[in-house]
């Protein structure tokens, strides 16, 4: 299951949904993109190791940015960026789900609808 930044910054924050979410996924991922938004948001060094030390324990793995992702995520852009205003972030991430055959788990079901190739789990806090 690859995990989307909302769903891990509820975590975070406490949300006990996040936390049963997490810990009912057997096999859990997350983009480099999704990391990287998360460390966007630390405020300071304590944060960021609370994320790395939280992401480690919990057992995700960081799934890399590939040539075909980037290349998916452009179509994408072109194709839904006018449409929805879907960002570069969202479409890096849909196409991580697609290239990886992962179901998304996300808050953000308005962000990612328009992909057909995705396969959406929508969380609700």
């Amino acid at each position: 299951m690859l995990f989307d930044t909302d769903v891990l910054v509820w975590y975070l924050r406490g949300n006990p949904k996040a936390a049963k979410a997490i810990q009912n996924t057997v096999e859990k991922q997350i983009s480099t993109i999704v990391y990287m938004e998360l460390l966007q948001g630390a405020r300071d060094k304590r944060e960021i190791k609370v994320i790395r030390t939280f992401l480690k324990d919990a057992g995700f793995e960081i799934l890399p940015l590939t040539e075909n992702i980037g290349h998916r995520a452009s179509v994408y852009m072109e194709e839904y960026c006018l449409k929805t205003g879907m960002c570069m972030a969202d479409a890096l991430l849909a196409a991580t789900s697609v290239e990886n055959q992962l179901p998304l788990i996300t808050g953000n079901r308005k962000h990612y609808k328009a992909i057909t190739e995705v396969e959406l789990k929508i969380f609700r806090p």
